[in-house]
């Protein structure tokens, strides 16, 4: 008796198969990608945020001792000015003092102030060169660059695809598409989430809104067509919210390589060690504004002929302690260099 053999099931093409598992994929990147832009988006926001409570506090902190410094500045711009042209001086005497007025500023100690317009000319020469040096040097590198892609294209396209989407999720969520009172309201709610979205650049969001409205929509899991369609949507959207991502890490770098940036990091490290960095910061700029007052009193005495012209010449105590001190540090910055050399 022939053995009944049984008809054998419909096999499921492998090529569908293979889009199921494609489709799974980029839907999983898809969701992991929406989550580490909303994170570091939060991440950014959170950021800068710090950087203006930060600066903030520091200019209402800060904003006296500065101006207190500007006023000590002026005055002694003021008494240099009326020694120099009112008392009577001999020409070696006069020259001394120039020198000390001229190292003051050279110092960074008081402000720089050119004595004529011949040093103005030489200090704008001195910039144009510079600038001319540094156009060189970018022009030099954009040359040995120009393969990598600019950022500005990569921008281009992510606002471009901001708007295409807006536009698509404003013609199906616009409240005035419905009638229904209801629909209307909560195509209204989430227009506004639209709209926020939209003015934040925040594409992930938009495509989230757009995915969620998708998958309302009956797709045929076993049709070919469907599944390729689905997938290559995927596939474009996901390489667009890569971009994004790496648009925010490189704004979050940005930021953070800011004076403002490394300020919050010096604070945070600060904090950690239970250290008040700004107020820390604050007394330096008081014992610097006490230096620079030791320093008016100073050249206000030599004025008001309180010291004579010998003391005036050797310099107020502030400078020669600061003078120690810089000594100290470049004999440390040997001694490290010697160290370095030895070792080899």
């Amino acid at each position: 008796m022939p053995r009944k053999t049984s008809a054998p099931s419909p096999a499921t093409p492998l090529a569908l198969s293979e889009l199921h598992i494609q489709l799974e994929g980029l839907e999983k990147e898809h969701q992991s990608l929406l989550k580490q832009i909303k994170k570091k988006r939060t991440e950014l926001k959170n950021f800068v945020e710090k950087m203006r409570s930060l600066a903030t506090e520091v200019f209402h902190r800060a904003t006296p001792s500065f101006q207190k410094m500007a006023d000590l500045d002026q005055e002694i711009h003021t008494l240099f000015a009326e020694i120099l042209t009112t008392k009577k001086l001999g020409k070696q005497t006069k020259k001394s003092i120039e020198v000390i007025y001229h190292n003051l500023q050279l110092a960074g100690v008081i402000s720089y102030k050119p004595d004529s317009e011949d040093e103005d000319i030489e200090l704008d020469e001195l910039f144009e060169n510079s600038e001319q040096e540094n156009t060189e040097h970018r022009y030099q590198d954009g040359e040995s660059q120009q393969e990598l892609p600019s950022p500005s294209t990569a921008r281009t396209e992510e606002s471009r695809k901001i708007r295409q989407t807006f536009l698509r999720l404003a013609e199906i969520f616009h409240p005035d598409k419905v009638k229904d009172s209801e629909t209307q309201m909560h195509h209204t709610e989430i227009m506004k989430e639209i709209n926020t979205a939209y003015q934040e650049g925040d594409l992930a969001r938009l495509l989230e809104i757009e995915r969620q409205h998708q998958v309302g929509e009956a797709i045929d899991r076993n049709s070919e067509d469907d599944l390729t369609r689905k997938c290559r949507n995927l596939e474009q959207q996901n390489e667009i919210l890569k971009t994004q991502y790496e648009n925010l890490k490189r704004e979050l770098r940005l930021a953070k390589n800011t004076p403002e940036g490394a300020m919050v990091a010096d604070t945070r490290k600060a904090a950690k060690q239970g250290i008040d960095a700004i107020s820390q910061m604050l007394e330096t700029i008081e014992s610097q504004t006490n230096i620079i007052a030791e320093i008016r009193d100073y050249v206000k005495d030599f004025k008001e002929q309180k010291i004579t012209i010998k003391e005036f010449l050797q310099g107020p105590t502030s400078l020669q302690s600061l003078k120690q001190k810089k000594m100290e540090e470049m004999l440390d910055e040997m001694l490290e260099e010697l160290g370095r050399i030895m070792d080899f």
